[in-house]
């Protein structure tokens, strides 16, 4: 697993101070506030400090150390934010999307390989899982804790009782 993940992008300015306004990836911009370092890159070698952060409408408004100004704020526009893994307080039961891409999923019952996850997709009322199958056919299943027993990222796996249909050419 990464220990630099992304978790935002810089789309603008707010005010005349030099503060910048963060588009979250992430499920709220709430998340991005636990943090007081972020990092320009994947590495963790440029790290700047967080002076203060609220959520604003549908971004996260930051002041960083040392950016005073629109100028320098606005030269700041579409750098890519990062944070450390450890930093991060995740609910229970709760991963990063990186994580789960890949993972191999298996049938909880019978253990049979129905693919991997390629993508995950926020609808609201429950995050959808989409499933690639070795045929390169695409099977979408509610992430719901009836379909998802279990996820262990670490053993590169996710065990799932697939909804009756939701593999319908399987046999």
């Amino acid at each position: 697993m990464k220990e630099y993940l992304e978790i935002g992008e810089i789309v603008g300015t707010h005010g005349i101070k030099g503060e910048v306004r963060v588009y979250p990836w992430a499920d709220s911009g709430e998340f991005l506030l636990q943090f007081d370092t972020l990092y320009f890159d994947e590495q963790g070698k440029a790290p700047i400090k967080i002076i203060k952060s609220y959520v604003h409408k549908n971004v996260v408004v930051m002041k960083l150390e040392g950016v005073e100004g629109v100028e320098k704020a606005s030269a700041l526009r579409s750098k890519v934010l990062w944070m450390r893994r450890e930093d991060a307080e995740l609910e229970e039961g709760a991963y990063f999307i990186q994580d789960l891409i890949g993972l191999n999923v298996l049938d909880k019952d019978t253990g049979k390989l129905y693919g991997q996850i390629s993508d995950v997709s926020a609808t609201g009322a429950n995050d959808v899982y989409h499933i690639k199958g070795e045929d390169g056919r695409e099977v979408l299943i509610a992430a719901v804790p009836s379909v998802v027993i279990d996820i262990e990222p670490e053993q590169g796996l996710i065990r799932i009782r697939p909804l009756k249909g939701s593999f319908e050419d399987e046999n």
